[in-house]
């Protein structure tokens, strides 16, 4: 015979490994901290700065 599951418990099971993937996608694209971001800015400026230094003016 084949096992008896109850439909409630899988749906529930199902609803929270969606979620923790969820949160964990969550993590990746927001789990930064405020220096890093900082850091990150900076570091765009600076590229951006050294860029702009080499363009040549027509």
């Amino acid at each position: 015979m084949a096992d008896i599951i109850n439909l409630r418990t899988v749906r529930k099971q199902k609803a929270r490994a969606e979620k923790e993937t969820q949160a964990a996608q969550n993590r990746v694209l927001f789990g930064r901290t405020k220096a890093e971001k900082l850091k990150q800015e900076a570091e765009k400026t600076l590229a951006e700065k050294v860029i702009d230094g080499h363009k040549r003016e027509d």
